[in-house]
């Protein structure tokens, strides 16, 4: 088959890799570099698996910034654009999705069908087909991390796909086929509850970091070692060991706007739980802020603006609200950042010199501790008790 897949980023790029190992892929992107970047095998983004298949497989691969070339006799465009989240509309912005699916309607093919993969309201994909008068298009939810993007794609947790016809089931079998997992669980359903549980799944995970976020933050008030309250409430096989190392707070691209989306779209259904999630989550930053403050740092570092290791992407991490929030308080704050090339972020000087990052700093604060910072134990502030994900 030949398969479009319009935007490049976490999902685009490893699902355009996944596919490409079977079939016809062309990668739509709008910026000339990172199109560059795939037609010659660098990959614009950190994930060991694409950076391990570009260099090793024979993909049948290539990225355009033509819409034209990229959609024309194409059996499959799925749409994996950003849907970032409008605070001021207290909505997602789908106009990258609609402009797709405008640029598809164009090309004037019935054989065309479209695969929403970026995160959308409930009921998004339903309101497409009536706006644009169209059957062609169907949601399926991707379940990915940042970094693990392609090795999620290979081993998932599960397949979802947002219709019940042979095309839904057809979309499926080119995921079963390329993935290396087998017998790997897929569900048929509507598309609007397929969105449904994209929200729900990422709220879930949201909830559990709020929840031990919040053990913690209690047993630091109190005087409690954290760790043995989390060990023995996780040795519970019903609640487990999954998504219970303290943080900064929940950050990244999807927990903090599905979170906000799954709220929004409640706003004629009673609640009290989602809105408590997004709210917890603010609580936690503000307490991490106090904590820091109480200390009276003459300088505080930041290591690093990403909320995890192996990512490249500090999208709505939690950290950059924390740095507003101490910026607030007149606090002098440095950075180490490497994949920030700028001398200054946000009004905080950059201190890629890790040696002199460390010798200035009056306190490290690190979201996840690394090896290269363990050297300085009695300066890091860090709620990673796990050192874990």
């Amino acid at each position: 088959m030949k398969i479009a897949v319009a935007g490049t980023g976490y999902v685009g790029l490893s699902l355009a890799t996944l596919l490409s190992q079977n079939n016809e892929v062309v990668a739509l992107d709008i910026i000339p570099e990172k199109v560059e970047k795939i037609n010659n095998r660098i990959s614009p983004i950190k994930d060991e698996y694409i950076e391990k298949f570009f260099k090793e497989k024979s993909l049948n691969l290539r990225a355009t910034l033509d819409y034209k070339e990229a959609f024309n006799g194409a059996d499959f465009v799925i749409i994996s654009t950003p849907t970032n989240y409008d605070e001021e509309k207290n909505f997602f912005d789908t106009s990258s999705v609609e402009d797709i699916i405008e640029k598809v309607i164009s090309m004037n093919d019935k054989n065309i069908t479209m695969v929403i993969k970026s995160t959308i309201p409930v009921g998004y994909t339903e309101d497409m087909k009536e706006e644009y008068n169209i059957d062609n298009i169907f949601f399926s939810p991707e379940f990915l991390r940042e970094g693990k993007a392609l090795y999620d794609n290979l081993y998932p947790s599960r397949i979802i796909v947002g219709d019940k016809t042979e095309r839904g089931q057809a979309f499926a079998k080119l995921l079963q086929d390329a993935a290396e997992k087998e017998n790997i669980n897929t569900l048929f359903m509507n598309s609007t509850e397929a969105e449904a549980v994209k929200l729900f799944a990422n709220t879930y995970l949201a909830l559990r970091v709020a929840y031990f976020n919040e053990l913690d933050t209690y047993a630091d008030v109190k005087g409690l070692n954290t760790r043995d309250i989390i060990n023995g409430v996780c040795l519970d096989l019903r609640i487990g060991n999954n998504y219970n190392n303290p943080s900064f707070g929940y950050g990244g691209y999807c927990l903090p706007k599905d979170t906000k989306q799954l709220l929004a779209n409640y706003r004629d259904v009673p609640q009290n739980l989602i809105e408590a999630i997004v709210k917890s989550n603010a609580t936690r930053k503000d307490f991490i802020v106090d904590e820091i403050l109480s200390k009276k740092p003459a300088i505080v570092g930041i290591y690093r603006l990403t909320m995890k290791a192996g990512s490249d992407n500090f999208r709505a991490s939690a950290i950059l609200d924390i740095i507003k929030g101490l910026k607030a308080n007149n606090q002098k704050v440095i950075i180490y950042e490497p994949t920030l090339k700028d001398s200054e972020y946000n009004g905080c000087e950059i201190v890629n010199d890790l040696n002199q990052f460390k010798a200035e700093s009056s306190i490290i604060m690190a979201n996840r501790v690394t090896d290269e910072i363990r050297d300085e134990k009695g300066k890091i502030y860090t709620r990673d008790l796990f050192e874990n994900e």
